[in-house]
């Protein structure tokens, strides 16, 4: 076979998964249920992550056909309905060049393509709609959109599936077993307008997990689906909830939301609130650059969220271009001596009489000291387990005091104005953006657990939801590649150092 006629293998197998889907709706079978499907070809092999679905363990249970099906204003289209058989690829950047070869030649390199199960409704269900009573949890810290995707549940289990029993767990994990909690009943009318709201209606809380108690009260109130709105933190105790719930051979299906300010979930493309919390960075940073501007040698000095990873401070910086430096966890950053922070300040200052510094809150934390219970490993934790951050803002803004009056003529003035717009940030209700992302959420979850799958979690990959395994979102990180062109550009933007010591 010529170059120019070359099979692109994954696409090829990609469009067969798609037409044995379509075959299989056009028979109206029952789905599948899903398993790790590997292809392959000449050229590279697909491995299908796989989701458990609720047949794996309870395999005599009955479909029904989707409700969406019998709504008199609501026609679905051909290729509406998915099936486990339409897939997303994690990786759509490959290099040519490696996959030249033939598969006899010795250079020839074989591609892994992993791949997870399209979001989006089934022809065919496990739930009966009138038996299904829902639960809605909140956990962790506050984050633009919290309340959108709870209403967004409420009305999709509402109106497009019939679900009369919704239920809000109050106060995070401890709500499911707390005696001073009860569920809170939800209907549409109680969250019409909650999408305007910051916050949670739910109220929310760290730490609390006990899984016994919890399982027992899922069990005990008779909820047979289990939606879970949280961070990093919130997803591992999603993972034990739900081992727990199939080791029990419970018909309880558990989905994951991820929720995360910082943007530090892994394998999604970025997580709700995310963007929002940009937005409102700039705000932040457009103040201190005033402040600066409008002072004799003035230095704007923010502190954004971001406890192992940078990236609000990394977009922010590239969306506002006021910044002069941007310090995020992921990089190494010293003050003193050739290449240093102070150096840099003092030229900036020299050059155009101010200037804006953002601080990621997790940056710098080895260089500020600490008491000798820290600096044995001792330091506190919170609830949910994080290790309590030093105040990198307030230390840097007394280090710069410091400098300046050490290294500069006493009348020769200087001020730092330091802004943490931190619960100024989470508090706020989802811009435009956010709101859509959280009502797709919202649907990809319903949708996922009506058609029986379990223990995952939705999320855009490359642009077009998917359903991961909640265990691998647990324990994925998603910090900034200093090593890639984001990171290159905010240095082209503000050419600040790159805190390598020669």
């Amino acid at each position: 076979m010529e170059a120019g006629e070359e099979d692109i293998s994954a696409a090829a197998a990609a469009a067969n998964l798609r037409n044995d889907a379509h075959q299989q709706q056009q028979q109206q079978q029952p789905p599948v249920t899903s398993s790790n499907i590997t292809c392959f070809n000449n050229n590279s092999v697909i491995n299908l992550h796989s989701l458990t679905h609720l047949t794996d363990y309870l395999p005599h249970l009955q479909t029904h056909v989707n409700p969406l099906d019998s709504i008199p204003f609501f026609h679905p289209i051909s290729g509406f309905y998915l099936s486990p058989t339409d897939v997303i690829f994690r990786n759509i950047l490959f290099d040519l060049s490696v996959s030249a070869g033939t598969s006899g030649s010795a250079t020839h390199h074989l591609q892994r393509l992993d791949s997870y199960h399209r979001a989006g409704p089934r022809k065919h269900i496990y739930f009966d709609h009138s038996h299904v009573r829902a639960a809605i949890v909140t956990c962790g810290g506050l984050c633009p959109g919290m309340n959108t995707v709870i209403r967004e549940l409420v009305v999709g289990l509402w109106d497009l599936y019939g679900v009369r029993h919704i239920f809000g767990i109050k106060s995070g994990y401890r709500g499911f077993y707390s005696a001073s909690t009860d569920p809170v009943p939800l209907c549409p009318k109680m969250v019409h307008d909650l999408h305007k709201r910051g916050g949670t209606l739910l109220e929310t809380s760290r730490g609390g997990f006990d899984l016994r108690l919890i399982v027992n009260a899922i069990e005990n109130r008779g909820y047979n689906q289990v939606y879970i709105i949280g961070g990093d933190g919130t997803m591992r105790g999603a993972v034990k909830i739900f081992e727990e719930i199939k080791r029990r051979k419970l018909k309880i299906a558990v989905a994951g939301i991820p929720k995360t300010v910082d943007n530090d979930v892994g394998v999604i493309d970025r997580s709700f609130g995310f963007q929002t919390a940009v937005e409102m960075a700039q705000q932040a940073i457009s103040a201190a650059h005033v402040e600066a501007e409008s002072a004799v040698n003035g230095v704007g000095l923010v502190k954004l969220m971001g406890r192992s990873t940078g990236h609000i401070a990394l977009h922010a910086t590239l969306s506002s271009r006021d910044v002069d430096c941007c310090l995020i966890p992921e990089i190494e950053f010293y003050l003193e001596g050739k290449g240093g922070l102070f150096e840099f300040l003092e030229s900036r200052l020299k050059q155009n009489g101010h200037a804006v510094l953002v601080v990621a809150e997790g940056a710098g934390q080895r260089l500020i000291p600490r008491s000798k219970e820290a600096a044995e490993g001792q330091a506190g934790k919170d609830e949910s387990g994080n290790a309590v951050l030093l105040d990198i803002g307030g230390w840097l803004k007394s280090e710069l005091k410091k400098w300046w009056g050490r290294d500069h003529p006493e009348e020769e003035l200087f001020t730092v104005k330091y802004i943490d717009p931190t619960y100024t940030i989470r508090a706020v209700a989802a811009n435009a953006t956010d709101n859509l992302y959280c009502t797709l959420l919202a649907h990809a979850a319903m949708h996922g657990a009506m058609a029986g799958y379990t223990g995952f979690v939705c999320g855009p990959i490359n642009g077009n939801y998917g359903y991961i395994p909640v265990e691998e979102v647990a324990g994925a990180n998603n910090v900034v590649d200093t090593n890639d062109h984001k990171w290159a550009w905010v240095r082209s933007v503000n050419n600040q150092p790159d805190f390598r010591r020669t």
